[in-house]
């Protein structure tokens, strides 16, 4: 008997070694899937950390795109606003001198189709 008992220690020892294996086997793996998992976020984070550089300075290029041609067209309206008032300002004078001469200075004149009937 004792034979038996000693066999069956040894058999629930077994067991006990078997099921602490098991178990230290599914720590191993639930820490390795744990590190995986940290590590995929690193990587996910970096990706998208790199993305977000790559977007921020397409819009920069972009914006800038814009913000250079909207500065460049007021300029240009700049320059023409001001070449139209310095014309206004060199012919404004003679302007009104013609159209006060020609509204003022009144020669009578028949008109070219002015038949006389009085002879």
């Amino acid at each position: 008997m004792t034979s038996q008992s000693q066999g069956i220690q040894q058999l629930l020892q077994a067991e006990k070694r078997a099921a602490e294996r098991v178990s230290e086997a599914r720590k191993r793996k639930a820490r390795r899937l744990k590190q995986a998992k940290e590590e995929a976020q690193v990587e996910i984070e970096q990706y998208r950390i790199e993305r977000e550089k790559e977007f921020q300075t397409q819009q920069r290029t972009a914006l800038g795109t814009q913000g250079d041609l909207s500065s460049e067209i007021e300029a240009k309206t700049r320059r023409t606003l001001q070449m139209v008032q310095s014309c206004h300002g060199k012919n404004k004078e003679v302007v009104l001198r013609r159209l006060l001469s020609l509204v003022c200075d009144v020669k009578p004149e028949l008109h070219p189709n002015y038949r006389c009937t009085s002879n």
